[in-house]
């Protein structure tokens, strides 16, 4: 209990820091009421005649005697007989002239009347007159009114009041804060714990905590601040020489929030036809998206339109349809009209521009090898100095997977300029023939080295025998004839496996058989010829395969 009267005490002394907040409220809003002397004022069609905050009646200006001069005027001579306590509103009288009322405090001339103050009023003079006359006799009533002792005693008695009544409510509605954070705690921290438990991490429990009791907290601090504004609106409202910084705070703050609720309801025609374009754009984008893919899983069938096209065709039709759909939403965007609106979507135009000529490049480049057919995720590829699986094919890049299983990232203009191998295209269909080049000396027979080679091929795994291996004389060199291997398989992916083990084959054939491989170059044919014995095949640190085994077999 000690320390809530601690803190309702605290909260009273800072309260308190708002009487001089108020005094400098009203001198801010004194000159900001007052004309400035030295600037020429605007010219304008009517102005308010304004005493002591309120507005009594309109009237219009020419070039020569601008509204707002007029009205300022006006006020200050009926403020002269406000304060002149020799004045009885009794003394207040008109009088008529050919096209024009003058109106008289005694015989004192305060103002004259014309048709144009009465027709903007939509009154004829004669009725306007006896509404302003009344209300000049209301506003010397009332100035004399509030400043008279028991006014004022009274106002200070309400303003200290209200100020009490905010107190009480800040303090009380803390005091619940509290509790409710409290209660919010014991009732869902259990709740949230569990709910992350099964979500395995993906919810995290004391930030979903922090979010809800922050979000509590931000709405207090709302209504607080409303509660304030309202309370020191009104507090101003009750003095005449604060009444002005009252009207102004009001302004200052709901008259952006009066413009904005204004511009959205003449707005709103126009934001019904954005929410229903909307709604179309939005069915037509997944009617398309359910028609494409039925199209890439084969349900539908476009003639020559290849499945795989299916996709990129989509985000394509996609672009278009929200393309077409802002070019037909944008007259009736709310501001599309003005300057400043125009001036940014040129200045973004710019910057898109100049910043996305690559990016465009490379997204047209990826369309178009996409459509060309030239690879798809999964074949085994060469681009220019990479070999390796292609990862997959994007709108900007291409990822490539090499036999180092380093990750290649290589934009789609250069590969569009550059030169792709394909080896799985026709690896599907067993038609990818692998080859390797060796060279032998001519005192060796074609046909035995023809034989070799074929069988180096048949005791390699994963290459086809059907269609059959076949070997090509591809020169008759100086000191040597050159042999081409060709092998058929089906696998483009286990290429580099498949030649080490073809290339090992052939070293053991030729070396079972005796005969010399001319690599390196001999410029000389040598006494003895260059092989391998059986007996030194598995010199350190090769080691002998089991006994078991195909290879151990085949010896």
């Amino acid at each position: 209990m000690g320390r809530s009267v601690a803190r309702f005490v605290v909260l009273c002394k800072r309260l308190a820091l708002l009487i001089p907040a108020l005094v400098l409220l009203a001198t801010i809003g004194k000159a900001i009421a007052a004309p400035d002397a030295g600037a020429a004022p605007p010219t304008q069609q009517s102005a308010a005649v304004t005493v002591d905050g309120r507005e009594l009646f309109t009237v219009i200006g020419v070039p020569a005697y601008p509204a707002r001069a007029r009205a300022q005027r006006i006020a200050e001579r009926i403020l002269a007989i406000a304060e002149d306590p020799g004045f009885s509103v009794e003394q207040l009288r008109i009088e008529e002239e050919k096209d024009q009322t003058v109106i008289l405090a005694g015989d004192k001339r305060l103002f004259v009347i014309i048709d144009e103050d009465a027709a903007q009023q939509g009154l004829a003079r004669a009725h306007y007159v006896t509404v302003v006359t009344s209300a000049i006799g209301v506003a010397v009533d009332r100035h004399r009114e509030e400043r008279t002792a028991a006014y004022l005693w009274k106002g200070a008695a309400v303003a200290a009041g209200l100020l009490g009544l905010l107190a009480l409510l800040l303090w009380s509605s803390r005091w619940l804060l509290r509790r409710l954070l409290a209660a919010v705690q014991r009732r869902y921290r259990s709740s949230l714990e569990a709910l992350e438990a099964r979500s395995s991490g993906m919810v995290d429990a004391e930030r979903f905590e922090t979010m809800l009791l922050g979000s509590i907290r931000a709405l207090w601090w709302l209504l607080a601040a409303v509660a304030v504004f309202a309370s020191i609106e009104a507090i101003l409202e009750i003095f005449p020489w604060t009444r002005v910084a009252g009207r102004w705070l009001f302004e200052l703050v709901l008259g952006p929030l009066e413009t904005m609720l204004d511009a959205v309801r003449r707005s709103l025609p126009n934001l019904a036809f954005l929410a229903i374009l909307y709604i179309v754009v939005r069915y037509l984008l997944r009617f398309l998206e359910l028609f494409f893919t039925a199209v890439g899983r084969g349900a539908i069938r476009l003639g020559t339109f290849a499945p795989e096209w299916a996709l990129p065709t989509f985000k394509v039709a996609r672009v278009g349809v929200v393309a077409f759909a802002v070019v037909i939403a944008y007259p009736y965007i709310p501001g599309s009209s003005t300057d400043a609106f125009k001036a940014i979507s040129v200045f973004l135009g710019v910057l898109v521009s100049l910043g996305s000529t690559s990016i465009l490049a490379n997204v047209i480049a990826g369309y178009t090898l996409l459509y060309r057919r030239s690879f798809n995720a999964g074949d085994y590829v060469k681009i220019g100095e990479f070999t390796g699986a292609i990862r997959s094919v994007e709108s900007q890049v291409t990822r490539l997977c090499t036999l180092q299983n380093e990750e290649v990232v290589i934009p789609n203009s250069l590969i569009l300029n550059g030169e792709v191998v394909n080896y799985s295209k026709h690896a599907r269909a067993g038609q990818l023939a692998l080859h390797s080049t060796v060279t032998i000396g001519y005192d060796v027979p074609w046909r035995q080295v023809e034989a070799m080679l074929v069988e180096a091929a048949r005791r390699t795994e994963g290459l086809l025998q059907e269609p059959r291996p076949f070997v090509h004389k591809l020169a008759l060199q100086d000191f040597f004839v050159q042999y081409e291997i060709n092998v058929y398989c089906d696998d483009a992916t286990r290429m580099p496996r498949l030649y080490s083990e073809l290339h090992a084959n052939i070293l053991d054939v030729f070396n079972e058989h005796g005969v010399q491989i001319m690599s390196p170059h001999f410029v000389g044919q040598p006494d003895e010829r260059v092989v391998v014995p059986k007996a030194r095949w598995y010199e350190s640190p090769a080691a002998r395969p089991a006994p078991n085994t195909r290879e151990s077999g085949e010896r």
